[in-house]
């Protein structure tokens, strides 16, 4: 049996504690691996390990701290494949999907490349009578981050890739059920010149987590994952002192206008709704029809697209969505579909009674779809994540606008129309953080940021993009003035530019 240990100082190491979790293959349900589950005290000795190793990092110019990430970026592309696999293995998702998980990871890495001009300060020559003021960019210290299972490439190379060229040493915490692929990661930044110490990979459960909230050497905490742990997470690391960003759950609707082309929108709702069998927080789970005709019309094409979903393996190419992490998974999803047809939402298509007979004992589920679904349903107001598609029927536009701004989660929506004028007082009025026009998951590219409003987001700034630069730096400011042989005298009024 494969054990996963932690990754501290620029190597692996076994774990001490003697806890381990198992990491299973999703696709056949057998457990393929054991990771290492970490006490407080080999945290602290990992935080020690980055401490000491940040000081040197921190004075290293930013351009050669770029040269390790531009390094990293081809060691990546030398081991794409065997890293999607791996990456598959473990998560569930297909390997098409697995890669789009690295990739959307690397541009990131892209963007953190351009840290000499992104951390360049301001200044002001004479400012005052003989006075120049300028500004620099300094890095934290050490900075961790704690990730989830359903991107365990992209979302840790979200966080360490601008930590660590900001000056940075970083902690990543990854999901114990997919801890494979930010170990090789982590092996791949040593390799491409990053000094040992200033990434390292500590596993484990709520122990390491606490351990990390109220460790007084970490600076910094990025989360993804739950709503509820992120508030928890964001309260007890701002109770301590620490600069936060946390990010939760959602509830991603889609808009579907009278005049939108719905071929166009039912590729959008297929693709957006059950890729990676719904497993990703920028999923479509809501689709809100304005008008009956649009909806009786969209039903009529959903359902033999939903029903003609291809369920595979991991690695079957030709599988639109593979399965599930965990059984428990499967059973919470198949939970929340009792619970709807229990509330009275119209079960146009029931995914639950799919087998893969190849894989008796995998975490499969096939794609399911509501109509009829009302606002006051569970199966509305939370986060299912899983295959399962949701139609809430709106009359008209004001109401279709209402949905998602009313909805405790706010991280993404989409609007499908031909109308400018709809798509632009849309976009200006929603309630949410990250809109599409016509663009199912409205991602932004990496030199934008990324962030959900409401219970989909806490804390003040972003991931990625401009934000990702302001968050692991801190500002300081200098005020100059050198003697010209004038004397003064003291000066006991507040200094001003008048």
């Amino acid at each position: 049996m494969r054990l996963i240990g932690h990754f501290i100082a620029g190597r692996e190491v076994n774990g001490v504690s003697g806890r381990t979790a198992d990491v299973f293959e999703p696709m056949s349900g057998a457990v393929q691996a054991r990771v290492a589950l970490a006490t407080p005290a080999e945290l602290r000795a990992a935080v020690a390990d980055a401490a000491a190793a940040q000081r040197e990092w921190g004075a290293t110019n930013p351009q050669r701290r770029a040269r390790v990430l531009m390094k990293f970026l081809d060691l990546v592309q030398r081991d794409y494949d065997s890293l999607a696999e791996l990456l598959a293995r473990e998560h569930g998702k297909t390997i098409p999907d697995a890669k789009g998980d690295i990739q959307r990871g690397l541009e990131v890495v892209e963007f953190a490349c351009g840290i000499p001009h992104l951390m360049k300060g301001e200044y002001t020559d004479g400012a005052g009578p003989g006075i120049d003021i300028y500004s620099m960019r300094q890095p934290l210290g050490v900075v961790a981050g704690i990730t989830p299972f359903n991107f365990p490439a992209m979302i840790p190379m979200w966080k360490f890739a601008p930590a660590i060229a900001c000056g940075n040493a970083f902690l990543l915490k990854p999901s114990e059920r997919c801890p494979g692929v930010p170990m090789a990661l982590a092996k791949l930044m040593i390799e491409a010149g990053l000094p040992p110490g200033i990434l390292n990979v500590v596993n484990g459960d709520k122990e390491v987590v606490d351990a990390i909230l109220d460790d007084p050497d970490i600076r910094a905490i990025g989360f993804v994952g739950s709503s509820s742990i992120a508030d928890y997470i964001y309260t007890r690391a701002a109770r301590a002192g620490k600069r936060c960003q946390c990010f939760g759950g959602a509830k991603n609707h889609a808009i579907i206008m009278p005049d939108a082309d719905l071929d166009q929108v039912v590729d959008a709702l297929i693709g957006a709704g059950f890729g990676s069998a719904g497993e990703r927080c920028m999923a479509i789970s809501v689709a809100v029809p304005v008008g009956k005709a649009t909806a009786d019309c969209l039903m009529e094409k959903l359902i033999p697209r939903v029903r003609a979903l291809r369920i595979g393996t991991s690695i079957d190419l030709g599988a639109d969505f593979g399965p599930l992490v965990t059984a428990e998974a499967v059973a919470r999803v198949k939970n929340y579909i009792a619970v709807g047809v229990a509330e009275g939402a119209t079960l146009a298509v029931d995914g639950r009674g799919f087998t893969m007979p190849e894989c008796p004992n995998g975490f499969y589920l096939g794609g399911s779809l509501f109509d009829n679904v009302t606002p006051d349903m569970r199966i509305y107001k939370e986060e299912i994540f899983g295959p399962v598609l949701t139609v809430v029927r709106a009359h008209d536009y004001a109401e279709a606008l209402a949905l998602p701004s009313e909805h405790e989660y706010g991280n993404g929506v989409a609007i499908f129309t031909r109308d400018g004028d709809a798509a632009r007082d849309f976009a200006a009025r929603v309630n949410v953080g990250m809109v599409g026009i016509n663009v199912p998951i409205p991602v932004p590219v990496a030199y934008y940021t990324f962030g959900g409003w409401k219970r989909s987001g806490f804390g003040d700034l972003n991931q990625f993009g401009p934000d990702s630069i302001r968050f692991y730096t801190r500002t300081k400011t200098i005020t100059s003035r050198w003697p010209s042989g004038v004397k003064e005298g003291a000066e006991f009024s507040i200094p001003t530019m008048k």
